[in-house]
């Protein structure tokens, strides 16, 4: 037998959201991928939206891995993600129509279940329903990430495989297109769709797509035996987590570190050091509870402030985010979910100019103290946070690259941070652009 002695080894870093979604991960990711070179996507859909700001210019990325960015990058879409083929397809040419190499670059796994138009027009009448029998939207995008992961755990799904084989995608979309036009023209009452339109695109989509498949789990192997480094890129956040987060008011995928291995087709001994990215303030979208929420549309006020301050839009709704102060209880929840080696505070500059900064360190519930964010969502409602004040800061932390640069007051609000959720700070984002970063323990050095 031989010994497995000379072979290189890479160092491989998950990056997850540690609280509801949109901490920045888009930026971190990007930037890591300086030291990477493979980003794998593995859970979610096109519900996720990652913003990049390089060199003052903007770009948004939905489904595609951030390191799309980066020349020589590759880009790879783990079996955890949902796909839609008309979305996947017009986000390669948008990034093709700005100069980047997308389709030599990109791997898409042959098992990752297809978005069809029934999945999106389930979602939306769902919600709809939702809200006029008073039960209260859930609060999803619309993007039929949900129906479409519903049809994976059903073992009925259509996949990226199935593109390859033109009469059994047509067989099983005709099954398909029947099983969801009963339920949309039934309880649903809502209009029923066609087969023929969306066989055509499938297949003309298959065109394109049949030569970006393949096996994602051997490549990451590969890049791993090779010495490579590989990223793993998380979407959405802890709290949205189908199985962790503050059900039903969650996402339809698993989140968390772990869904890494499961949902790229590798083992857990290759995930080497998580990263969770975490607001220096909390927001979430969407319905659900949400116990240090204030109010953002009371000019002058601490959430009107992180709300424009912080420009805080969904990058795929365009919805106003709710925003509040940082929750250490929730964080220490995620923080027991993923096993996070280091945190990445992003979004620091935001809380510049108040004179105050506030943390909940807890809850009161019932009478009694609580120090970890509960896992009924009814009970989190009722919670009523506990908070620490601290002094705030009238100097600027925006685009400090180095920790000595930080207001004093600033420091002291991030090494507070590190004590409550008891974990060390990797990183520090102070700006939207990758060059806005302070390094103080490299993950792919860790």
């Amino acid at each position: 037998m031989s010994s497995d002695r000379s072979i290189a080894r890479g160092h491989n870093v998950v990056v997850v959201g540690t609280q509801w979604g949109d901490e920045g991960k888009g930026k971190v990711v990007d930037w890591l991928t300086d030291h990477a070179q493979a980003v794998v996507r593995f859970q979610g859909g096109h519900n996720a939206g990652h913003t990049l700001v390089i060199k003052g210019v903007k770009t948004a990325l939905q489904l595609i891995p951030s390191g799309v960015m980066r020349d020589g990058v590759a880009c790879l879409i783990g079996n955890g993600v949902v796909v839609d083929p008309q979305h996947l397809l017009g986000e390669i040419a948008r990034l093709e129509g700005i100069g980047l190499d997308v389709r030599s670059r990109l791997l898409i796994s042959e098992s990752c279940p297809l978005i069809l138009p029934f999945h999106v027009a389930v979602d939306a009448a769902r919600e709809a329903l939702r809200e006029s029998s008073g039960s209260g939207k859930i609060g999803t995008t619309g993007k039929g990430i949900g129906p479409a992961y519903e049809d994976k755990v059903a073992r009925r799904a259509l996949r990226m495989q199935d593109l390859k084989h033109p009469q059994r995608f047509e067989s099983k979309l005709r099954e398909l297109v029947e099983l969801h036009n009963e339920s949309l023209g039934g309880i649903l009452r809502a209009q029923r769709l066609e087969l023929q339109p969306m066989l055509d695109a499938g297949l003309k989509a298959a065109e394109q797509l049949v030569p970006l498949m393949g096996d994602v789990g051997v490549r990451i192997h590969q890049a791993h035996r090779a010495g490579h480094n590989v990223l793993f890129e998380g979407a959405q956040g802890t709290l949205l987590d189908v199985d962790h987060g503050t059900y039903p008011f969650v996402t339809s995928s698993n989140c968390v570190a772990g869904n890494a291995a499961a949902g790229s087709g590798v083992g857990p001994q290759m995930l080497h050091h998580v990263l969770g990215i975490t607001k220096a303030y909390t927001t979430r979208v969407g319905g659900g509870p949400f116990p240090t929420e204030l109010p953002i549309d009371q000019p002058g006020s601490v959430g009107h402030h992180l709300s424009t301050v912080g420009q805080e839009r969904g990058v795929v709704t365009g919805r106003a985010r709710r925003c509040g102060w940082l929750d250490a209880a929730a964080l220490r929840r995620a923080m027991l979910i993923n096993g996070v080696s280091g945190l990445c505070i992003t979004k620091l500059d935001v809380l510049d100019g108040l004179p105050e900064v506030k943390v909940c360190v807890g809850y009161t519930y019932q009478g009694r103290t609580l120090d970890i964010l509960p896992l009924d969502a009814d009970e989190i409602a009722a919670c009523q946070p506990v908070y620490e004040s601290l002094p705030g800061w009238s100097g600027s932390t925006a685009g400090v690259t180095r920790w000595e640069q930080l207001p004093p007051n600033a420091q002291r609000y991030l090494e507070r941070m590190r004590t409550l959720i008891d974990a060390p700070i990797d990183m520090v984002s102070t700006g939207p652009d990758r060059e806005h970063t302070i390094v103080l323990r490299h993950p792919f050095r860790s």
